[in-house]
């Protein structure tokens, strides 16, 4: 029987067979390395948001409490039903496949069971977040807590 618990020591393999630390300099430049990509994935998340409230036209003005209450849950893009497509929509819907991928990415990342790994990862997306994300947008837009949504 496999049990599944995290571990803590120098020897992990990320993501792939060729991808293993034996030596502490591997290991430590290996949690560098997924620092990093947790900080990039909160940079394009903020980036993908900014597309998102320029697209939607909500840059400018802020929503009142109760116009977000009062709006239905589905909407349509424009009347009738149809989608507009804009460069902003586009790139949003492009950083959104590249920040998943990521996203999913970094939960396999996870997924190595390396206590440390685990850690950095999870301190890279809160320096990331605390980097990137302003007050003004986050009330502005749902927040979800998924790093791969």
């Amino acid at each position: 029987m496999m049990h599944m618990t995290f571990y803590w020591g120098r020897e992990v393999t990320i993501l792939v067979n060729s991808w293993h630390t034996k030596t502490w300099l591997g290991y430590s430049l290996s949690l560098l390395a997924c620092l990093l990509a947790s900080i990039f994935y909160q940079y394009l998340e903020n980036l993908r948001m900014r597309l998102k409230l320029i697209s939607s036209g909500s840059v400018k003005a802020k929503p009142s409490p109760s116009a977000t209450i009062d709006e239905p849950l589905l909407q349509t893009m424009g009347g009738g039903g149809k989608v507009r497509w804009s460069a902003a929509r586009a790139g949003g819907a492009v950083l959104f496949g590249i920040n998943s991928g990521i996203g999913y990415l970094l939960m396999l990342v996870v997924m190595s069971f390396n206590g440390g790994v685990f850690l950095v990862v999870v301190l890279g997306l809160a320096i990331g977040y605390s980097l990137f994300r302003s007050e003004e947008e986050n009330s502005m837009l749902l927040d979800n807590p998924c790093a791969c949504a």
